[in-house]
Order: structure tokens, then C-alpha cells, then sequence
């Protein structure tokens, strides 16, 4: 990108575990709010050639990834009790964060990380 002269877009993807630590995934937090940092520290070091780097930080998605946590009627139940919208994500509805990070109307914004966790954080 930096070659090329014309900036360009980096979105990452994190977690809402890089913000709150869950309970035996220690390392997949850390992980997780590593590249929250590292989303940080490209914006503030690329921004000059025009590179935007972002990042979304999704909660629980049903996704084959997270099968565990949405399988087990268990854990689904409380993971929407936890969830302000009483639901867990669906994969498509992160799109709509990904697409505004790579189109222009983001123009002035790097950096930054969206949670994207029906409100679970909130």
C-alpha cells in the first residue's frame, strides 16, 4: 500500500474478549485486545501514506468458530439474557461495519475499533 502511493484500508478483526476476559480464555483475550492495539499503533504510524487501519471487535456471532458457545441450549440461553437485543449476531450483520471502513464515508477515521455485540458490552 505504502509502495503504491495511494493509502489504502486495513480492518482487522478482534473480539469483544480483547475488552472483558472470559473465564479460560486468557490467551484468546490477549490475543484479542493485542490487535486492538495494533489496530492503534498502524493508524497512528501509517496514517501519513494515507493507509486508514480499523477494526471491528464482534461478540458472539453464530459462526462454525463459536459453535460451542450457540450449540448448547445452556449457553445460548445465557448468552442472550446477557444481550441487550436477546440474541446473538448473525455473520452477515458484521458486513455493514466492514464496508463503512473501506469506503470513503470513513474517510476520516483510523484507529478505531467497532463492537459489534448487540450491546453486550454496554
Amino acid at each position: 500500500m505504502k509502495e503504491h502511493g495511494e493509502g489504502g484500508r486495513i480492518i482487522n478483526v478482534s473480539s469483544t474478549g480483547g475488552f472483558r476476559a472470559g473465564g479460560g480464555l486468557g490467551t484468546y483475550s490477549v490475543s484479542k485486545a493485542a490487535i486492538i492495539m495494533l489496530t492503534q499503533v498502524c493508524a497512528k504510524e501509517w496514517g501519513v501514506d494515507g493507509i486508514r487501519v480499523n477494526c471491528i471487535a464482534p461478540g458472539l456471532i453464530k459462526t462454525e468458530f463459536s459453535r460451542a458457545l450457540w450449540d448448547n441450549e445452556a449457553a445460548l440461553k445465557n448468552s442472550r439474557a446477557q444481550s441487550p437485543l436477546r440474541r446473538i449476531g448473525e455473520p452477515d450483520e458484521m458486513a455493514g461495519a466492514c464496508v463503512y471502513f473501506a469506503s470513503e464515508a470513513s474517510s476520516f477515521t483510523t484507529g478505531q475499533t467497532l463492537i459489534l455485540d448487540g450491546g453486550g458490552l454496554a
